[in-house]
């Protein structure tokens, strides 16, 4: 089978998409299938024997973009469009990929002809212009993002933050009409497909749940680094505050006499994602950490290799996963394969992924987390059968390799009943 994979923002340090394409297009290329991947900045990584299409962004959201660098490459209305948008506070990347993604597979179709095109979460009006070229087109969700906004919204400071919320999730309207449009959806758990389903309006019958892989190879037990766990982890962006960091960190100001340290997997400063804001500013995690008096109680590592994660992950007593809403949980996955207990809210999919294997507390209650944090250090049973359940559990339920299989059925059922 010829497959094209689209993703914008694919790198893997933009979140779950970009692992998500790397494995996904390797697992293809095993299994003899020709794959291309057409993306945009921050670009995805590819294995061997992947080819990949690379496209232009004049998006000032991007730390090297300026708009004095960006005017003078315009060439077209997209360009143009994007640049003016984006300035504006607007997120137009899903948007105009899509219709920079069109363009290039018209021009990829004049030589060779796809069986499939499979989109990853952009959701960009020119995938409805990709079914003019009678390929079939299905997209992944990994979760709907009027989630995302609703926790932005939710904990903002002010209406001028409300408002600049508003308009840069803009482009949601979109995805929901493109969304419906599509022959098949694929989510990455049944929380995920739920509230698609809700959210954006994709009937259920078009909906299929294929989990997430974690690469065992990798995320494993690090006995050097296991020897002497201690304190606690958690990984991700803390500027998406639908990841619960601020609950997380609440929850350290009530343990604070219990000396405990965390370990946050993230930068301590990045580029803001409004237009008017220049320059590296702190993190929101690293705000709420000098709000909250926490200076010395937590560290930010930067940006880690895999490698270098899991062997963080090895070397924590516990990982914490506070997230309002997760859509799969990789983080959670990601420790379970090292071997590191879990502490998880019960927010989307955690559940599904955690399973019995950790400890699971209700979402946005610094309390309900403290208490869970505190049992947990002082059970040392309780941390080895989570240890050895976890593990388990990812081996026998989450495959990139059995991903892969499930997507090619998803494939070979629209490619039969089109």
């Amino acid at each position: 089978m010829r497959i094209c994979l689209l993703t914008y923002r694919g790198n893997p340090y933009s979140g779950g998409q970009g692992i998500y394409i790397y494995y996904l297009a390797r697992e293809f290329q095993r299994m003899g299938h020709e794959v291309e991947v057409i993306a945009s900045p921050p670009l995805p990584e590819v294995s061997q024997g992947v080819v990949l299409h690379c496209l232009r962004s004049l998006s000032v959201y991007h730390p090297e973009s300026s708009l004095r660098t960006s005017l003078p490459r315009v060439r077209n209305p997209v360009d143009l469009y994007e640049l003016c948008a984006t300035r504006q506070g607007m997120f137009v990347e899903p948007l105009t990929f899509g219709f920079r993604a069109y363009a290039k597979l018209r021009e990829l179709c004049k030589r060779r002809r796809f069986d499939i095109i499979h989109d990853n979460q952009g959701l960009g009006y020119g995938l409805l212009l990709m079914k003019r070229l009678n390929i079939p087109v299905v997209a992944t969700i990994h979760h709907p993002l009027p989630i995302d906004r609703q926790a932005d919204l939710e904990q903002a400071n002010g209406l001028r933050e409300r408002w600049r919320i508003r308009k840069f999730y803009s482009f949601i309207a979109m995805q929901a009409f493109v969304s419906r449009r599509l022959e098949r959806v694929i989510t990455v758990s049944q929380s995920a497909a739920k509230k698609t389903e809700l959210f954006f309006g994709v009937p259920a019958e078009k909906l299929r749940v294929i989990y997430n892989g974690i690469d065992t190879e990798i995320y494993s037990r690090n006995e050097e680094a296991g020897q002497n766990r201690d304190g606690l982890i958690m990984v991700g962006n803390t500027d998406d505050r639908k990841k619960g960091v601020l609950f997380l960190l609440k929850a350290l100001q009530l343990l604070r006499e219990d000396g405990i340290k965390l370990t946050i997997v993230d930068d301590a400063e990045r580029h803001s994602l409004y237009a008017d804001d220049v320059g590296p500013l702190p993190s929101y995690g690293l705000k709420l950490v000098e709000r909250l008096n926490l200076d010395g109680t937590v560290r930010f590592t930067g940006r880690l290799t895999a490698e270098e994660l899991a062997q963080h992950y090895s070397a924590a007593q516990i990982a914490i996963v506070p997230s309002l809403y997760e859509g799969f949980g990789l983080p959670a996955a990601e420790a379970m394969a090292c071997g590191t207990p879990v502490i998880a809210s019960t927010g989307g999919a955690l559940p599904e992924v955690v399973g019995d294997a950790g400890m699971l507390v209700p979402p946005g209650r610094a309390d309900a987390l403290a208490a869970a944090i505190r049992q947990l250090l002082n059970d040392k049973q309780a941390q080895l059968r989570m240890s050895e359940a976890g593990r388990k559990r990812v081996e026998e339920n989450f495959s990139w390799e059995q991903a892969a299989r499930r997507t090619l059925e998803v494939y070979r059922e629209v490619l039969t009943t089109t």
